[in-house]
């Protein structure tokens, strides 16, 4: 599907005056609320949580451009809306310029893989510039639209991806590392990195407390092995490594974390 499909006619607004930010959020809640997805939802649910996205931080990004963005219960489809002000609004935006183009969006509370790409894709096709300023000098409803749908011609995958998960190996003897890395680098499908890492103790010695500890001869450095895998593997990694190192439970110098990821894609060359 087409980032220009999930465009709503029926909330574009070329040519805003408001002249503040709280009020630009109350059109943008308005403007959203004419979609027939958001039946369920009372303008005041839009704008509450639009106005609960910025107090995160400015979804301006610069160059007088603001994606306005939050997630809902009590919808099952995306909403993207445009508006301009060509007079500028203030949006709080780093590089301290007035906001003329406002592409808004309202996501299903469920749905944050999509969510997160279409956010990707609307961020990609805002970068041209000539666009914007087409998308600004538009003079009624139906141009700011077209200008857009033009532009918007990128694809959007919304399958959702394989379910991940996280690995963390963290080794602190050398020769234990090298066994662990060998025993999962042959997983199919397992996307690995090394991270060198200090051992907390590097830090405790530089204080008067702990300076006894400072002869200590362990390794001050360990390795750090992430790795991406499908969640079914995650089993199969703890596995291997309690296969160099014996029950996790019982040894010291190695210590393995598991995170569900929520979104995950890509893969790295080992």
């Amino acid at each position: 599907m087409k980032l220009s499909e999930w465009l709503r006619l029926e909330c574009v607004k070329a040519g805003s005056s408001v002249d503040d930010k709280a009020l630009a959020l109350c059109e943008i809640a308005a403007l959203a609320k004419r979609s027939p997805v958001c039946r369920k939802l009372s303008e005041e649910d839009i704008l509450e949580a639009l106005q609960n996205r910025e107090t995160l931080g400015s979804t301006a990004f610069g160059n007088g451009i603001a994606i306005p963005h939050c997630r809902l219960k009590g919808i099952e489809d995306f909403v993207v809306g445009l508006m301009t002000v060509p007079e500028g609004v203030d949006f709080e935006a780093d590089d301290g310029k007035k906001v003329s183009l406002l592409v808004f969006l309202i996501a299903p509370a469920q749905q944050n893989n999509a969510h997160i790409r279409l956010l990707s894709l609307l961020s990609q096709t805002l970068q041209n510039s000539t666009v914007v300023q087409r998308m600004i000098a538009a003079e009624t409803d139906a141009q700011l639209a077209e200008t857009f749908r033009q532009a918007a011609g990128l694809d959007i995958q919304t399958l959702e991806p394989t379910l991940r998960n996280l690995v963390h190996i963290v080794v602190q003897d050398e020769e234990v590392f090298k066994a662990i890395l060998n025993a999962v680098a042959g997983l199919e499908g397992i996307s690995l990195s090394v991270h060198d890492a200090v051992n907390a103790r590097s830090y405790l010695t530089d204080m008067a407390l702990y300076a006894e500890f400072s002869q200590n001869e362990r390794p001050a450095r360990c390795k750090v092995i992430t790795a991406m895998v499908e969640r079914p593997l995650s089993n199969e990694v703890i596995r291997r490594v309690e296969g160099v190192t014996g029950s996790l439970f019982q040894c010291t110098g190695v210590m393995v974390t598991v995170q569900e990821l929520a979104y995950a894609a890509g893969e790295l060359e080992m």
